[in-house]
């Protein structure tokens, strides 16, 4: 049988599979391992299982993973997620919508030292919700902000999305983390503008606070940023800089929120056993993902069907970013139904060598990805971290959620927009490691 015409059947066997339930990385393990017996033998599939397997497992620069979310645990476990808000609360309240404000700008710096977006929905939550609950701010614009800001943590290094991408497009992890650190900026910065935005238009969304914070508050209150700080400055600036690699900085991040979680004393034995339990069952989940793309991948590449495709798209005589709106478009509609990661490892083998193909370049091209994560995260109908909202507060509608979330999704897509046009933000910083 023809490469092209197995490839497709693996392809329509890997949605049917899907749809009826079969966890992903082993539906992609599956069609893998047949495919390659199909094109090849079960002499060379069997190996090529084991082999895949085993190489993801024991790659050193993987252990970067439990690390990077060892690292955030650390930081809800040490209630620094609790001294960030308080933090910017103090600076912004008596601006308009200062609460959703300061939920943003506590969600940003909470990024820096978190690679997980729903534990940043879920950490912020519990502290945010309740002090806009207070002031009387709708429970749209509140549990909105909140989901919307979550996604911050999937942008902002130490980020696992880039980790992902960049084990399965085999681009450099450390310059991807550096190249989200001003496009996370920026979309910090696009969250906010659309608060102001919508309690200019509606102030009724949230009332302007009246309590009266002296400057000297707002000096001490600064305290509880250092230990954020400084870990970001330790792991980032060590893989700028080119002292330390990802998977050094991640053990050196890590360590580091271990150390500030003992010295305050907020570290159990319960909070410990939740912290290994999180980092073991997320990073298994991650790794049987990548070793089932990498065989799937393995899969496609002999079927031609990259190749294939990325011919058919050269051939078409369109403009690239043609191209690229479509992709774009693919990923929100798939962000309606599948997680991050598993859009990810489902997608990029056959979209990532188009994407090479017709000129963009890689690690700007993670950084639109990621993105398009963010994005997914608060889509209907499988958006994690609105679920996240919801259960937290149990008594606000679904719908009023998705809705409050809605109007941060037109900021993604405007920074999208503002990042293809200058493409520069995101590939400015990773241009100079190195030098």
């Amino acid at each position: 049988m023809d490469p092209v015409t197995v490839g497709i059947l693996g392809c329509v066997l890997l949605v049917i599979l899907l749809f009826l339930g079969m966890p992903i990385a082993f539906v992609m393990m599956f069609v893998g391992f047949t495919g390659i017996w199909a094109l090849s033998s079960l002499d060379a599939a069997l190996p090529k299982v084991a082999e895949t397997v085993w190489g993801v497992a024991n790659n050193y620069p993987y252990t970067i993973i439990p690390l990077f979310i060892l690292m955030g645990s650390f930081a809800g476990s040490g209630g620094i997620t609790r001294e960030l808000y308080n933090a910017f609360d103090k600076w912004a309240r008596r601006l308009p919508g200062g609460l959703g404000i300061a939920t943003i700008g506590a969600c940003a710096a909470f990024g820096a030292v978190s690679g997980s977006s729903v534990a940043a929905a879920a950490a912020m939550g519990n502290v945010a919700l309740p002090e806009m609950r207070r002031f009387g701010y709708d429970p749209k614009l509140g549990c909105g902000v909140i989901a919307a800001g979550g996604t911050l943590s999937f942008l902002i290094p130490p980020s696992l999305g880039f980790v992902v991408y960049g084990m399965l497009t085999e681009q450099s992890i450390g310059k991807l983390l550096i190249s989200g650190i001003l496009p996370g900026l920026l979309m910090s910065g696009s969250f906010i503008a659309c608060v102001i935005f919508l309690v200019g238009m509606n102030p009724a969304l949230a009332p302007r606070s009246t309590e009266k914070v002296t400057f000297r508050d707002k000096l001490i209150a600064l305290k509880g940023v250092w230990e954020v700080l400084l870990v970001f400055c330790i792991v980032m600036g060590g893989i700028y800089l080119g002292f330390i690699n990802p998977t050094e900085a991640g053990a050196i991040g890590a360590t580091a929120l271990f150390i500030i979680v003992i010295i305050k004393r907020k570290l159990t034995k319960e909070n410990m056993f939740a912290a290994l339990l999180e980092m073991a069952r997320i990073s298994i989940m991650v790794l049987f993902l990548v070793a089932g793309a990498t065989l799937f991948s393995y899969f496609l590449a002999l079927s031609t069907i990259p190749t294939a495709v990325s011919t058919w798209i050269a051939g078409l005589g369109v403009s690239k970013y043609i191209v690229l709106v479509i992709i774009v478009a693919i990923y929100f509609v798939l962000g309606c139904f599948l997680d991050s990661v598993s859009m990810m490892v489902l997608t990029l083998p056959v979209i990532f060598p188009v994407i090479v193909a017709i000129g963009f370049d890689p690690v700007w091209f993670g950084v639109l990805l990621v993105l398009m994560m963010e994005a997914g995260l608060i889509t209907p109908p499988v958006g994690l971290n609105i679920y996240t909202i919801a259960g937290i507060a149990p008594d606000v509608p679904m719908g009023t959620i998705f809705r409050g979330a809605l109007p941060f999704l037109l900021s993604i897509i405007a920074t999208a927009i503002i990042l293809t046009i200058f493409p520069q933000i995101a590939t400015y910083l990773p241009s100079l490691m190195g030098r």
